[in-house]
């Protein structure tokens, strides 16, 4: 009879079982197939990268890292973050307390006062604690213990769930680095942007007096007839013109600086900064090592591989909601109808133990969803995480690409520079001997101020591309 008792629970339970596994949808689970190439420029040897120097060794202006160590203080948006990643640590607590036990102390005292002609009262009537001594009316109790209660993680989702927090926690801490990279390079780029205006607006102004002393020779000029009011005026509105962009230039330099501000987290104030020629300043030369160190210094592609093993982690925790969840509760404590008698042993004291097992069985169209949804985050993170590596290879290829071509053409600008200021000057002596027309040297004049401005803008372009190559390494952040 026993032996045929085992058989029946055994075919019930396997049943049961066949039973859950088979109301389980299929799900795939994605593996990223990204493959990194060896290196980023064809035969390349190049080994070591720049990405592990710290901020304040590539940086050496003294300015600069003022600005940026303020604003790893006080940027506002970095200490937005900074409460979410404390909160994605309050969750790994949160997870480690599901899955231990719950412990708590409770007391309590209650009357209770039932009807003569009910069934509680009829017994009360006839029923005599101690003879001749009628049943206590009302009825008090007193009663405090201990009680617990306890999941138990059978199918291990309690513990997944904290490994999910856990990685969750790390990837917070990635995105605020990733945060942190981003804003080194925005307050370096916006601080060479602002010295590059300081370069165009003394270029500018140098353009002004040479503009003014061209005027001066053709008042000169005019006076002796040699040459028309028209050649004047011309002058005039040329020199006019170019101090008009004098105050464009300024309120690009505040707009500047007050990005700066922005970023440092504090209110409008003047930049204090380099005054070294901005042409003279050499842009640094980026080691890029190999493209497979991404992985380890970009905090972006950090950030989304831990958010892709949290996704596959996640799949577990929603099927385990398929299973049976096991539980324990117990309590221990004294209870009496009069505080005398409360602390009486054995008399008093009270206990219990129970446990229980509860297994959705009909309509699970809710857990289903959530099972699903897990399989969807899942593979939506592999692409995010292949998109993330894919777009970081990509941005450093670009800057590479960049900076070469950018030296280049700053070579061939100065080249233009010099033979346009050279121009300047035979340009007027021609005009004063009667061999040039007036509007020779203005359109000379003219072209040397562009050229000396697109020449600022090249040096500045070649600065914010050596920065932009550090922060797409994954530096600026340690």
């Amino acid at each position: 009879m026993m032996r045929q008792n085992k058989i029946i629970q055994s075919l019930v339970t396997g049943s049961l079982f066949l039973a859950i596994s088979c109301g389980i949808p299929k799900v795939t689970i994605k593996e990223n197939q990204v493959n990194v190439p060896s290196s980023y420029v064809t035969n390349s040897k190049e080994t070591s990268t720049d990405a592990k120097i710290k901020w304040k060794t590539f940086f050496d202006d003294p300015n600069l890292q003022q600005l940026i160590d303020l604003a790893l203080v006080n940027n506002k948006e970095l200490n937005i973050l900074m409460q979410k990643v404390a909160m994605s640590q309050n969750e790994i607590q949160a997870k480690t307390g599901e899955y231990l036990p719950s412990i708590g102390f409770g007391a309590g005292a209650d009357l209770d006062k039932v009807g003569k002609y009910t069934r509680n009262g009829a017994v009360e009537e006839n029923l005599n604690i101690r003879e001749e001594e009628k049943f206590p009316e009302p009825l008090t109790n007193y009663k405090f213990g201990l009680y617990s209660t306890w999941e138990l993680d059978v199918w291990k989702k309690l513990r997944n769930a904290k490994k999910v927090a856990v990685m969750e926690f790390m990837a917070s801490q990635e995105g605020k680095n990733y945060l942190v990279t981003n804003l080194v390079a925005e307050i370096s780029s916006s601080y060479y942007e602002l010295i590059a205006l300081d370069s165009q607006l003394k270029n500018l102004e140098q353009n002004i007096d040479i503009q003014k002393n061209a005027l001066d020779i053709v008042k000169l000029l005019k006076e002796s007839a040699r040459t028309t009011q028209l050649a004047v005026k011309r002058f005039e509105a040329e020199v006019q013109k170019n101090q008009s962009e004098i105050y464009n230039l300024k309120q690009d330099i505040i707009e500047t600086e007050n990005k700066i501000n922005f970023l440092v987290g504090r209110i409008p104030q003047p930049i204090v900064r380099s005054t070294v020629n901005f042409l003279q300043m050499e842009p640094k030369m980026v080691q890029t090592g190999l493209p497979s160190d991404l992985l380890e210094n970009r905090p972006d592609i950090k950030q989304a591989q831990l958010e892709m093993e949290a996704a596959k982690l996640n799949i577990k925790v929603a099927k385990a909601n398929f299973y049976p969840s096991f539980g324990l509760k117990a309590g221990v404590g004294y209870e009496a109808f009069n505080p005398k008698f409360l602390l009486s042993s054995p008399s008093s004291l009270l206990y219990n133990l129970a446990g229980d097992a509860i297994m959705p069985l009909v309509n699970r169209n809710g857990i289903k969803a959530a099972y699903k949804n897990a399989s969807a985050k899942q593979i939506q993170t592999v692409y995010e995480y292949e998109q993330t590596i894919l777009n970081a290879y990509t941005e450093v290829v670009n800057q590479m690409s960049k900076i070469d071509n950018l030296q280049q053409s700053f070579k061939l600008k100065r080249d233009q520079v010099d033979a346009l200021n050279e121009s300047i000057s035979i340009a007027n002596q021609l005009f004063q001997s009667a061999r040039a027309d007036y509007m020779e040297v203005l359109l000379t004049q003219r072209d040397a101020l562009e050229a000396k401005t697109a020449l600022i803008e090249t040096r500045k372009n070649q600065m914010l591309a050596v920065i932009n190559l550090y922060k797409a390494l994954g530096g600026g952040w340690n």
